[in-house]
């Protein structure tokens, strides 16, 4: 039984993802051969305050970035 995990900074629609988990259960049946009815798919939607790379958070990034576009 295959479980795939996506961890993601929120703000997808819900028909996105729902997209997102019949693509990654199509992927898996095709690439295991195994039935679809067999794979399960968990998608975390996190706030981009809680993701960080570099020690710098996503929304700080934002932020960031935001103020040069406007400069």
């Amino acid at each position: 039984m295959p479980l795939v995990e996506v961890s993601m900074i929120e703000g997808r629609t819900p028909q996105q993802i729902r997209s997102l988990h019949e693509a990654m259960t199509a992927a898996v049946e095709t690439t295991l051969n195994v039935p679809r009815e067999s794979i399960s798919v968990i998608i975390r939607e996190l706030p981009a305050t809680s993701w960080a790379e570099g020690g710098i958070t996503i929304a700080e990034r934002r932020a960031a970035s935001a103020k040069t576009k406007v400069a």
